[in-house]
C-alpha cells in the first residue's frame, strides 16, 4: 500500500480492504510458505517441533500460549510474529488507538470520519509499531491493561464521567489491530486474568461500568512457565479454555543445535572476534549445560536456561582475551584450562536442590565440568578405568608411566601460548594419543588438554589447583605422600 495516500478518499480508490490480524498474519505466512521463505529467522532447532505448531495455530487463527521453561524462545518466536504483519498500515491521523479509517470503533474517529467524510485524515505506521508487549507482575492492574476513568482529562475537557472521551486506555486497547503478547502469565493475578475473558472471546472491554463496547482486534500470545515449577500462581482454567492454541516449547536436541544459538546470541566485541575456540572446546562448553539439566543437584523444573551457554562463551572468550592481553600477545585460542572463568557464569544460572545447596554452587559448577570433560572424552576414545581392568590395549600407558616415575606437569592458567603448548609436549604419547581425537593442527592442543583433564576426572591421575597454579600428577604417588605425611 502506497504511504503517499493521505486522505480518506485516496483510501478509497486505492481499493484498500480491511483485514482482522489473524487474517493479516495468515496470509501473509500462508505466501511466505508458498514462496519458501524463512518465517521465524535466528531461531535454532524448532524446525520440526516448536515452529510447525505455531504456524498451524496461525492458519487457524488461534490466540497462542508459549509454554515452556525459561531460555526456550519464547519471547523471541512472538517478537517475530511482527514480520508475518503487512509493513505499513493505515490509522485515522490524531487518533490515541489504531483506528481503521474505514471502520473506525472509537469516539472520535466517529466523529471525525462523519464531520470530515472523504477528507479524513490518514497516517501510516510500520509494523514495528504494531506489536505491545507487557511482563505479567502481581502489581499489574486492570487500568494497566484495560484502562480507566481521566479526571483530569475530564476536568480539562469539561465533560461528565459518563463521557466516552474521558476514559484513559490501557495497553490492549491501545493494542488494536497489533499483536499484544502477556509474558509469564501465571504471574497475573486470577482477577487480572478474568477481566481477559471478554477480550479474548468477544474482542470487547468494559471500564468502570461503561455502556461501551470496542470491538477490538488483536491477536494475542501469551508466555509461561509451566505451573508445577512455580508457585507464585497460575494460569485459572476458564482463560486456559479460551486461549485455543498451546505449544511446547524445549531445549535444543542436538549439540550442534547449540553452538548455533550460542554464537548467534552471544555478545562479542571485535576484538574478541579474532579469538579462536577450537570446535572441540565449543562442543565441550555446551556439553555442559546438557549435563546440568540431567544433573541430579539441579532443580530440573527450574531448567537450564540457553543463557548459561551464551554467557559461559561471552565469559571463555574475555577469559583467554584476559590471558592474550597480560601476556603482550596479539591473538590467543581457547584452552580448557580458562574454563575456569566460566564458573560465574553456571553458578549464576542454575537452582540447585537440596543436595545441591550442600556441595556448594562452586563445587557443583566443578562437578558440572568434570561430568562434561568425562562424556565429550568417551565419544573419541575408551574408558582408561575400564581399560586397565580388562586387560585390554592401554592407550594411555606411556603417559601414566611418565607421572608413575615421579613427573609432574604444572601450568598456569594465564601462561604464554608458546610456553603451555611446549609444556603438553614434554608428556610422552600425549600429542599421539590427541591425533586420534581430532585430526585437524588447531585443534592438537585442546585435544591433548582434554585427555589429560579427563584422566584426572577418571581418577587416573591428581590434579590440583592453588591460586593460578593447576598441577598434574600420579595418583598412587599421590596416595603414597598423604600416607607418609
Amino acid at each position: 500500500m502506497e504511504k503517499s495516500i493521505k486522505t480518506l478518499a485516496e483510501l478509497k480508490a486505492s481499493g484498500y480492504t480491511t483485514r482482522s490480524v489473524k487474517d493479516e498474519t495468515r496470509e501473509n505466512l500462508i505466501n511466505k510458505i508458498q514462496k519458501k521463505e524463512v518465517r521465524f529467522p535466528g531461531i535454532v532447532g524448532f524446525d520440526q517441533t516448536v515452529l510447525p505448531d505455531v504456524e498451524r495455530a496461525i492458519l487457524s487463527r488461534h490466540h497462542i500460549l508459549l509454554l515452556g521453561l525459561r531460555g526456550q524462545a519464547k519471547t523471541a518466536i512472538a517478537r517475530l510474529m511482527t514480520n508475518l504483519l503487512d509493513e505499513w498500515m493505515p490509522i485515522i491521523k490524531g487518533n490515541e488507538l489504531n483506528d481503521d479509517p474505514l471502520h473506525p470503533i472509537t469516539r472520535y474517529g466517529k466523529d471525525l470520519v462523519a464531520e470530515m467524510g472523504d477528507q479524513t485524515p490518514i497516517d501510516w505506521i510500520h509494523r514495528s509499531e504494531r506489536y505491545v508487549e507487557k511482563l505479567a507482575t502481581p502489581d499489574v492492574s486492570i487500568a494497566d491493561l484495560i484502562g480507566d476513568v481521566d479526571p483530569i482529562k475530564a476536568a480539562t475537557l469539561k465533560l461528565p464521567y459518563s463521557d466516552e472521551r474521558v476514559i484513559h486506555y490501557g495497553l490492549i486497547p491501545r493494542a488494536h489491530r497489533s499483536i499484544f503478547v502477556i509474558n509469564e502469565l501465571p504471574d497475573l493475578q486470577a482477577r487480572i486474568q478474568v477481566s481477559l475473558f471478554n477480550i479474548l472471546q468477544e474482542g470487547d472491554i468494559q471500564i468502570r461500568g461503561f455502556k461501551l463496547r470496542l470491538p477490538l482486534d488483536i491477536q494475542f500470545i501469551f508466555t509461561a512457565n509451566p505451573e508445577d515449577y512455580t508457585n507464585r500462581g497460575s494460569i485459572i482454567t476458564p482463560l486456559k479454555d479460551r486461549i485455543e492454541s498451546q505449544v511446547l516449547t524445549h531445549y535444543p536436541e542436538s549439540i550442534e543445535d547449540a553452538k548455533r544459538i550460542t554464537r548467534q546470541e552471544a555478545k562479542l566485541s571485535k576484538d574478541q572476534e579474532k579469538i579462536k575456540i577450537p570446535e572441540l572446546l565449543h562442543e565441550l562448553l555446551e556439553q555442559i549445560a546438557f549435563v546440568a539439566r540431567d544433573s541430579e543437584l539441579i532443580d530440573e523444573k527450574s531448567g537450564v536456561s540457553a543463557r548459561l551457554s551464551i554467557s559461559a562463551f561471552e565469559n571463555l572468550i574475555s577469559t583467554a582475551e584476559r590471558r592474550m592481553l597480560i601476556n603482550g600477545e596479539s591473538e590467543t585460542t581457547v584452552r580448557l584450562s580458562d574454563f575456569w572463568g566460566i564458573i560465574p557464569s553456571i553458578t549464576g544460572k542454575v537452582e540447585l536442590v537440596y543436595e545441591g545447596e550442600q556441595e556448594g554452587p562452586y563445587a557443583v559448577a566443578l562437578k558440572l565440568m568434570g561430568d562434561a570433560i568425562k562424556e565429550l572424552f568417551l565419544r573419541h576414545l575408551p574408558n582408561p578405568e575400564k581399560s586397565l581392568r580388562k586387560n585390554d590395549v592401554d592407550l594411555f600407558e606411556d603417559i601414566r608411566n611418565w607421572f608413575s616415575r615421579g613427573n609432574s606437569l604444572e601450568i598456569y592458567l594465564d601462561e604464554k601460548d608458546e610456553t603451555y603448548l611446549q609444556k603438553l609436549d614434554k608428556v610422552p604419547g600425549l600429542r599421539a594419543l590427541a591425533k586420534k581425537i581430532s585430526g585437524h593442527p588447531e585443534e592438537l592442543q585442546s585435544s591433548q588438554e582434554l585427555i589429560l583433564f579427563a584422566l584426572s576426572e577418571f581418577n587416573i591421575l591428581t590434579k590440583e589447583l592453588v591460586d593460578t597454579k593447576m598441577s598434574f600428577g600420579d595418583m598412587l604417588a599421590n596416595m603414597l605422600d598423604e600416607l607418609d605425611n
